[in-house]
């Protein structure tokens, strides 16, 4: 049902672009909107098209009096709760409620909600498409690129978006008929004091569930079977390492899936995705269409046909017998373990980037086993130094232009040269979107060796 916020005083905190979307959708609907972000005006894009009649602006800062004379603060994903004028403010008894929040009471469509450290947006956009090609009208977006508030101007027959964590800090009512939690390991410890506080925000996609709806759980993740004890819904379980009862398993060549007594299989050798973390988001994502009744024939003929994500792990170029891979969205650690793995040594790794505050230790076997060079680059390259750089030859770079041109020098014929930077790319890119487009372009660019 369409919602009235005729003559309320809304702030919008974040000026990014789920920040736009969420002042657009508020102006719509008749409020007074005041959008704010701490950076300055000349740092801010894409707010041209907004109406300027009901929306203004407060660049620079944040100002406390507009925040506690407000009916409601609706916050972007990446603004913190603990933001001084956003407390204040809600100690004063405003409201203080997330995008997916807003966008969720709008929503007549069945709502799947994918969660986890790494591989929500393969997860995403390989179930999406299998929910389209059942011929359902579907929305495909959240955190993945698309904000789930502009999900709310059409009509959908589903709504499967990828939820961060830290969407979910700012919910009250949100609750997806699928909730998935892929897994969890160490992430945005400069956001979070601690693991558990992490864990926490990931399990609150659970916390509206009830018998009647379903969560979607990785078998093999202990901190992911810790939380599953104390659910309302109905538990379905996938695992990589074996074939379950009940659920969705691997035996090493086949997915298999068991449920109500039946049972079907799934070759992994005809998808185009490689990798055992993609069989996991695979599985992951084929459980809510099956579930739904969608043909298994469809539904593995699109995951077949999906080649990857843009800037996961997409091969940029071969030049002079060197591989040049673009993981540009491998942003914390745990995605860099997957990606190392799937490649044979030796490897130039570009790295480095905003720190988040986490342990690199889990990189260590994977370094001393495959990569001959380590550049690193960022705000991070002191500590990732500190942590990784005794364990092979280790290049300081002062942009990601110079780490390209180092690895050409130092990457042999039949070597592999790996952007996977383990953090964030605030420091020096707008996206990690950037910061790959700026790898690729740089890597295109390197000429052919000439010959003796």
């Amino acid at each position: 049902m369409r919602q009235d916020f005729t003559g309320q005083k809304i702030v919008v905190v974040g000026a990014g672009r789920t920040g736009v979307a969420l002042s657009a959708y508020f102006a719509d609907r008749g409020a007074h909107v005041t959008l704010s972000d701490q950076r300055s005006a000349d740092r801010i894009t894409g707010i041209e098209d907004l109406p300027r009649a009901a929306v203004q602006f407060d660049f620079g800062g944040h100002d406390a009096a507009a925040f506690r004379t407000a009916d409601l603060i609706a916050v972007s994903p990446g603004v913190p709760l603990t933001v001084p004028a956003i407390a204040e403010a809600e100690a004063a008894g405003v409201p203080v409620i997330g995008e997916i929040e807003v966008a969720f009471n709008e929503l007549d469509a069945p709502l799947v909600a994918i969660a986890g450290t790494n591989g929500k947006s393969t997860t995403t956009t390989v179930m999406g498409e299998a929910f389209q090609a059942w011929g359902k009208q579907t929305f495909v977006g959240g955190n993945l690129g698309t904000p789930l508030v502009e999900a709310v101007q059409e009509a959908w027959d589903w709504v499967v978006a990828e939820v961060s964590s830290f969407q979910l800090e700012a919910i009250r009512r949100f609750r997806p008929k699928y909730a998935l939690l892929l897994n969890i390991t160490e992430d945005h410890l400069d956001r979070y004091p601690d693991m558990d506080s992490y864990i926490a925000a990931k399990a609150r996609v659970f916390e509206n569930q009830s018998a009647e709806d379903v969560a979607v759980l990785n078998a093999e993740d202990t901190r992911v079977l810790d939380l599953a004890k104390g659910l309302k819904a109905r538990k379905v379980f996938f695992s990589s390492a074996r074939v379950l009862d009940e659920g969705m398993g691997f035996d090493g060549s086949d997915i298999v899936w068991r449920v109500d007594g039946k049972e079907q299989r799934f070759a992994v050798a005809q998808m185009h995705l490689k990798g055992l973390h993609n069989v996991e988001n695979v599985m992951a994502a084929l459980i809510p269409p099956l579930m739904e009744g969608c043909p298994a024939e469809i539904a593995w003929r699109s995951t077949c046909a999906f080649t990857g994500l843009a800037h996961r792990m997409v091969p940029v170029r071969v030049l002079d017998g060197v591989t040049w891979y673009d993981d540009s969205k491998g942003t914390n650690v745990g995605s860099v373990v997957k990606s190392l793995a799937g490649l044979p040594s030796p490897v130039t790794l570009i790295a480095g980037g905003k720190d988040k505050g986490g342990d690199y230790a889990p990189l260590a076997d994977l370094v001393k086993q495959k990569v001959a060079h380590l550049l690193l680059i960022g705000q991070a390259a002191e500590r990732m130094a500190a942590s990784l750089g005794g364990l092979t030859h280790t290049v300081r770079a002062e942009s990601l232009e110079e780490a390209v041109l180092r690895a050409r020098d130092l990457t042999p014929a039949g070597g592999t040269v790996l952007l996977s930077p383990g953090c964030s790319s605030y420091d020096m890119f707008s996206s990690y979107i950037e910061r790959g487009e700026r790898f690729a372009k740089a890597v295109l660019e390197l000429p052919e060796k000439k010959a003796d």
